[in-house]
């Protein structure tokens, strides 16, 4: 009350300095005016009185000399010239006429703007005369802000008496409710603190329940984000080239005379050729050039620097092939040995079973949808270290669990399963760490990962495969693929819409729940499967979800 009495005088003490202020100048303005509208009406009425006075006087000076003139050449003069000198004076009398009637006329114009200042002066009086008015006005204002303000304090000291008798009143019914409490519940006044602090802890402890869960849920929203921003930085930082290679490689030839001398006489070298690396030549129209086809590309470069030194030596037949065959096997051999020490020092990798390493050596000759398999599991294995880094783990152990993941790719053509089947079991035979052997065989989900870094391995695994760039597909292929997968899906009975997500992935099939149950949904999630096993070639795995969603709607009127 005592902040809002305060503001209140200041506003009444501030609009009726303004009104005073605003008075003063209305009032400098309007004299101002005043002294300068009379100054100029006196200047101007001085002017036209002399100048009346002025033309008075020569006009009577020129009367008086006229009559003098005409009396003194009235004698001389004949009658016809005081006739003349009679109408020169009637002109001069008309023309002093008229030029009184102009001074007449001025002056009255001179009146008539003296009468404009008086007007003026009046409005300006009556101006003066609200301002004075506006000031008493606030000045009541003023006052009766005043009388409310003593009203308000005599009210503020009845409400504080009242407060104080409450108070007393209040604190004489809790000492008596306590005894009577006490007499009734037979506790003290300790006892009775005790159980109020017991139920308060309870209360306490509900409320930092709730809290925990609220905290739980932000956290959740909170680490799909961080989350997200890792893997960004992760696939950022990691980005690198990759060479994309095929099951073809292409020789080129000095000349093509060359050929004939490949093909040999009746067809002898390329038959021993052929039979001794395993690597088909095709030779065909192309200038100066011979194709080797091979699906296992250990091989096919075993078979391309046999050729290249066929050609450098120039001595082409069997026994030759045969040397030279030896010669570029143990070099193909040693460079795959080279390749995995020289990514086991890129990953500080110290401690591998020795008989791993040609392994994983000949994983740089391999290729997955264009992407080199030996280059994607470094690459997977600075992303997994990034990405343990982030989370506050170990970088080391997740890095040669993605490091390792795909090293049953080398396998794959001469053991039946899958890599990552395969894989773990080499790694176990070899001696490795069960927490890598299961993060290995559990990348692609066909064990079901039950460590932090077999679900990170996926994960590294997926942003070194499928991040633009990384992989090369024919985009009609891959379009009739998704295509063909939601044909199999669509062509079920009951079935509403397909999508097909995750680049082909993931299918999501939208059923009827009229049409379809739960049970059926199940039987038609499992042919869809089968049906896309039996007819697609396709990188991984693709999960087939039957969503069946039951609504029900009512209207309360």
């Amino acid at each position: 009350m005592a902040d809002a009495q305060r503001r209140a005088d200041a506003e009444a003490a501030s609009i009726i300095e303004l009104a005073k202020r605003e008075a003063t100048a209305l009032r400098r303005t309007a004299q101002s005016e005043a002294d300068a509208l009379a100054r100029g009406a006196a200047l101007d009425s001085e002017a036209a009185v002399a100048r009346a006075r002025r033309l008075q006087e020569e006009a009577e000076a020129a009367a008086k000399a006229i009559r003098a003139d005409a009396t003194r050449a009235a004698a001389a003069l004949a009658d016809e010239e005081v006739v003349l000198r009679t109408e020169q004076l009637r002109s001069a009398a008309a023309d002093l006429a008229a030029q009184q009637r102009a001074a007449d006329e001025h002056r009255k114009t001179l009146e008539s703007r003296e009468r404009e200042l008086a007007d003026t002066e009046r409005s300006l009086s009556r101006g003066e005369a609200q301002l004075v008015d506006r000031a008493s006005a606030l000045e009541s204002a003023a006052a009766d802000l005043e009388a409310q303000r003593a009203a308000i304090a005599e009210r503020a000291s009845v409400v504080a008496a009242q407060e104080s008798l409450a108070a007393q009143a209040l604190d004489a019914a809790q000492l008596q409710a306590r005894s009577e409490l006490e007499r009734v519940a037979e506790l003290s006044a300790a006892d009775a603190r005790t159980e109020v602090l017991k139920a308060a802890e309870s209360g306490a402890r509900r409320d930092v329940a709730i809290m925990v869960r609220d905290l739980e849920a932000a956290a959740r929203v909170e680490a799909d984000d961080r989350a997200r921003r890792i893997v960004a930085e992760s696939v950022q930082r990691v980005a690198s080239e990759q060479t994309v290679e095929t099951v073809v490689s292409v020789m080129h030839l000095p000349s093509e005379e060359m050929k004939g001398r490949i093909i040999g006489r009746e067809g002898r070298n390329i038959r021993s050729f052929e039979a001794v690396t395993g690597v088909n030549i095709i030779i065909d129209d192309t200038p100066e050039a011979v194709l080797l086809s091979c699906f296992d590309p250990v091989r096919r470069e075993v078979g391309r620097l046999t050729l290249e030194a066929l050609l450098i030596d120039g001595r082409i037949h069997p026994h030759r092939i045969e040397e030279l065959y030896e010669r570029s096997r143990a070099e193909v051999d040693a460079l795959c040995l080279r390749a995995a020490q020289d990514a086991l020092l890129e990953l500080h990798i110290d401690d591998l079973d020795p008989r791993l390493l040609p392994v994983l050596g000949r994983l740089k000759y391999r290729t997955s949808y264009g992407q080199n398999v030996l280059a994607h599991s470094l690459e997977s294995a600075h992303v997994a270290g990034v990405i343990a880094a982030e989370m506050g783990l170990e970088p080391a152990l997740l890095k040669r669990c993605a490091f390792l993941h795909d090293i049953g790719k080398a396998l794959t053509h001469e053991v039946e399963g899958s890599h990552a089947i395969v894989g773990a079991a080499l790694l176990r035979k070899h001696g490795e760490s069960e927490a890598v052997a299961h993060a290995v065989e559990a990348h692609h989900n066909e064990v079901q990962p039950t460590t932090i870094e077999a679900v990170l391995t996926q994960a590294a695994d997926a942003c070194s495969a499928a991040r633009p760039g990384a992989r090369r597909e024919s985009i009609e292929s891959y379009v009739k693929r998704l295509q063909r997968i939601e044909e199999i899906a669509s062509s079920r009975e009951g079935v509403d819409k397909v999508f097909a997500m995750q680049a082909g992935r993931e299918v999501r099939v939208m059923v009827s729940p009229d049409a379809i149950d739960d049970l059926e949904a199940g039987i038609i999630a499992r042919e869809i499967a089968k049906q896309i096993e039996d007819e697609l070639t396709y990188p991984g795995q693709i999960r087939v979800t039957v969503v069946r969603e039951s609504r029900a709607t009512e209207i309360a009127h």
